[in-house]
């Protein structure tokens, strides 16, 4: 867990296990492609997409349909849905090689040793560290765009002609119980990487970064935040001053 606004580590538990991270891949994706995206623009999802999410959860993009590439943003980050990634892709003048290189320079950028990609939708190889995670997922929470998608607990998109109209549920549940201050986050989950939650929270004031990689149940990552959460509310509630760290 990182304070937020200095990016002081607050505290940790094998916060430097390489792990596999699934799906939480994809803020690399809006990393890498936010200052090359029109936002405004369609993009129409294609084979190639459909191709690189296959193994994947059940995917709501159609081929042949076009959506702005906002939205497709928001079904990338709020429900993971995985032809998303390398439209995004597309968008941003990229192929999916591109891609996967642009993620691993911004991993580069931001001094990840241990954040390595293969692929642009989480299905594959990629690894990364709960640390690594968090110091990232703070990154993205700058990005007053990025931070105001994976803030909605839902959205609504319809394609450029108007067939498809698509909800989408956000898959972090602490967001959308509402019991804390949720600034966005993303979950992931493959056999490999087991279950994956990072998330921001505003909590007794203080803005904070969390990662949970690994977890064997479906539930657990949520409980274990919401157990983090309720000692950080109790302690900075009781002690404004530092907290202590460990490791």
């Amino acid at each position: 867990m990182l304070d937020a606004a200095t990016g002081k580590e607050l505290f940790g538990k094998d916060a430097d296990e390489i792990r596999p991270i699934a799906s939480a891949t994809k803020i690399f994706v809006a990393i890498a492609v936010r200052k090359h995206l029109d936002l405004d623009s369609w993009t129409e999802i294609t084979r190639v997409d459909a191709r690189f999410a296959a193994g994947g959860a059940r995917t709501r993009l159609d081929i042949g349909q076009k959506f702005r590439n906002k939205d497709l943003l928001r079904a990338m980050l709020i429900a993971s849905d995985n032809r998303a990634p390398t439209a995004l892709g597309r968008a941003a003048g990229m192929s999916p090689d591109d891609l996967v290189a642009a993620m691993n320079a911004v991993a580069r950028q931001l001094h990840l040793k241990h954040t390595r990609f293969t692929d642009p939708t989480g299905l594959g190889g990629n690894v990364s560290t709960a640390r690594e995670m968090a110091i990232a997922l703070r990154a993205v929470l700058e990005d007053d765009v990025l931070r105001a998608i994976m803030r909605q607990d839902s959205a609504d998109i319809v394609s450029k002609d108007r067939y498809s109209r698509i909800h989408y549920s956000s898959t972090n549940q602490p967001l959308v119980v509402g019991k804390w201050d949720v600034t966005g986050g993303k979950t992931g989950y493959t056999e490999a990487a087991g279950y994956c939650f990072i998330t921001g929270a505003r909590i007794a004031d203080r803005a904070v970064v969390m990662a949970f990689l690994g977890a064997g149940g479906k539930l657990t990552r949520f409980d274990d935040f919401n157990r983090v959460a309720a000692w950080l509310d109790k302690h900075v509630a009781g002690d404004r001053g530092d907290l202590a760290e460990t490791h």
